[in-house]
């Protein structure tokens, strides 16, 4: 950076943070759980609106989002927000009246006036662990990616900004020391400056890769083709989007600017469309605590309603300023992204240089560009094992597909407690992500103000996203499991043990994140939905059955909580090549049968009379109807172009 970068960058994040803490203030310095947990019950449709955004969208999408549009996904992975904007219109209608009606602080808590107890305090327990060790930890690493990556070499008072562990602490205790202080009011106020700080940043780096992509020589565009039949002659001329999609249009399932991907595609298959993606998007949207603790803050029914509607339309316009990017960040950086992956695979090099006894793991992708050594790595797992050499195919698909059958054995033997050797860390062709990242460094001026801007924007996104976690943790925390145990707690005392909360799972997060630069975790944002797998359908199920079947008997919420784990976890295990968004799919389906057998036999003689909040106006918003239409109608007209 240069000097006006860091003057721009200090001076955003240091007015940012004043704003978020001079309007969550109170006069006489003492908060209640209401004005601290969900900012006093008073947020107004724009602040509900650019919150919900920014505590969505961090480098968690930044990174891993744009990581898995570079690698072959493609604008598939669109779907995620795409798809969302229809879900938040449905959470508007549906979900919220109910929840702002009873006046609940937490998601759980709905569980116990509608279900009992034990499904309140199991909800509270598994989201407190998938909250603090996933997505919470996932967007520490993911900003600190950013860092790693844009100020490789770098020192700060004596600290390496190359180091992802240094990165993760820097990040998580900022984050800690914000929502510290301010709460759920502070993180809103901020979020509104952040949210559309995020987007106006997105769209600079989008309009300066486009930029780039016109500017660059075919020749060396055309080596990240899709297709293999096209021609350099064929970019000769064409202006940015058109380069855009010949690049990356190609028959399915090579092309990256299509929807719809292959029935066995191990991420997103199109029969996740059907139902498998919305698992995790009503789960996330509508029954994610931090993410709903926006809109249980809202000020009223309509406020919270136009609120969502409004999030959902700015939903449309991310994957034009994330997952498009992505794509463009292989198109234009591709031998980037194969440096940066050399730098994660060196200790396992140096390892196999040195002769340890190992079975060496490796993609498709790293066997293309560096066959020779993988045959070695092949024969050194074959001797290792005690095996023949395998039949190594033709080609990197045929090298790659013969060691596989090599390290599935080693597993297996792992497994057995036979082991003869570990397995090492995957070697990678290329590092997706650090694609986003990558545009950053290289496209981005030094000393205009214009770099500083974008990075002060993405890491104040980083800080709203953890503050909006860590928040909502320590409500989990505080509302749902200390105040059960201290029934007769003050508003000081619950609020002093959010904030120490707060510190307790900071330090967890920023100790789990540094793993997750290890490839085996398929890219962080396939790390955080597929884990998400061993809740959301189960939760979804009992809410579904909470709030429109009447007669659902308390039982359910207990069921459908403890059987989705089990169910997840044996389909994951017995047919590992069924896509995690499917085997949601199949569990949803087996609960919602289970408990809709458990309401025919045991019926409830009454419906259970939930809580009312006599405070909250319930009144829905007309507009946010008609805006909800609008909605759904530009979401269907945007998967017909890319379909």
């Amino acid at each position: 950076m240069g000097i006006i970068d860091i003057a721009v960058f200090i001076g955003f994040v240091v007015a940012v943070v004043g704003i978020g803490l001079f309007m969550s203030r109170e006069e006489d310095n003492e908060k209640d759980a209401s004005d601290y947990f969900l900012a006093g019950r008073g947020l107004t449709w724009w602040l509900v609106g650019f919150s919900l955004i920014a505590a969505n969208i961090s480098t968690e999408q930044f990174v891993g989002m744009s990581g898995q549009a570079a690698d072959w996904l493609g604008m598939a992975i669109a779907s995620y927000e795409w798809m969302a904007a229809i879900t938040l219109v449905v959470v508007a209608f549906v979900f919220l009246p109910t929840f702002l009606k009873s006046g609940i602080y937490t998601i759980p808590e709905f569980l116990e006036y509608r279900y009992n107890t034990f499904a309140r305090t199991v909800m509270a327990i598994v989201t407190l662990i998938i909250l603090v060790g996933v997505p919470t930890a996932s967007v520490i690493y993911s900003g600190a990616k950013v860092i790693s990556v844009g100020f490789a070499d770098t020192t700060l008072l004596g600290l390496d900004l190359s180091n992802i562990t240094v990165g993760c602490w820097i990040i998580g205790l900022l984050a800690a020391a914000y929502v510290f202080a301010g709460g759920l009011k502070a993180c809103a106020w901020a979020d509104l400056i952040q949210g559309a700080a995020l987007i106006i940043g997105g769209v600079v780096v989008t309009y300066l890769a486009m930029t780039a992509l016109e500017q660059a020589d075919p020749a060396e565009l055309v080596k990240t083709a899709a297709s293999d039949t096209l021609e350099a002659s064929d970019l000769e001329g064409a202006n940015a989007w058109d380069r855009f999609w010949k690049l990356n249009d190609a028959p399915l399932p090579e092309g990256k600017v299509h929807m719809v991907r292959p029935a066995d595609d191990p991420k997103i298959p199109w029969t996740a469309l059907v139902v498998g993606l919305w698992i995790p998007n009503f789960f996330y949207w509508g029954l994610n605590q931090y993410i709903t603790q926006r809109t249980l803050g809202s000020k009223s029914l309509a406020e919270g309603q136009r609120g969502v509607v409004f999030a959902a339309f700015l939903k449309l316009i991310i994957p034009f300023v994330v997952v498009i990017p992505g794509i463009l960040a292989y198109n234009l950086y591709s031998g980037d992204l194969s440096e940066s992956a050399e730098r994660k695979n060196s200790a396992v090099l140096e390892a196999f240089e040195a002769g340890e006894k190992r079975v060496y793991d490796f993609n498709e992708q790293f066997a293309e560009q560096q066959p020779e050594l993988v045959g070695q790595m092949i024969d050194a797992n074959a001797a290792l094992l005690g095996a023949e050499t395998p039949d190594l195919g033709e080609g990197a698909v045929g090298l790659a597909s013969a060691n596989a059958g090599l390290v599935a054995a080693a597993s297996e033997l792992n497994s057995a407690g036979k082991a003869k050797a570990e397995v090492s860390q995957q070697l990678v062709g290329y590092d997706y992500d650090a694609a986003f990242p990558t545009l950053l460094k290289n496209l981005l001026p030094i000393g205009s103000g214009l770099k500083g801007f974008v990075y002060a924007a993405i890491f104040g996104a980083v800080v709203s996203s953890l503050a909006s976690m860590l928040n909502s943790a320590s409500t989990i925390a505080t509302m749902d499991l200390y105040r059960k145990v201290r029934s007769g707690a003050s508003q000081g005392e619950l609020v002093g043990m959010g904030r120490i909360f707060t510190v307790v799972f900071v330090l967890i997060a920023v100790l789990i994140a540094p793993i997750l630069d290890n490839p085996a975790f398929g890219g962080i944002f396939n790390f955080i939905q597929e884990f998400q797998g061993y809740i959301s359908p189960g939760v979804l199920a009992i809410f579904i059955f909470g709030l429109l079947v009447p007669r659902a008997p308390r039982m359910c919420g207990t069921i459908g909580i403890l059987l989705n784990p089990i169910l997840y976890g044996s389909i994951a295990y017995a047919y590992p090549k069924i896509a995690f968004l499917d085997r949601m799919a199949i569990c949803l389906g087996v609960i919602v049968g289970v408990l809709g057998l458990l309401t025919l036999l045991y019926p409830l003689k009454e419906p259970v009379q939930l809580p009312v909040n006599e405070d909250m106006d319930i009144t829905s918003s007309p507009g946010a109807k008609i805006g909800g239409f609008v909605v759904i109608a530009l979401t269907i007209m945007l998967y017909i172009i890319f379909w």
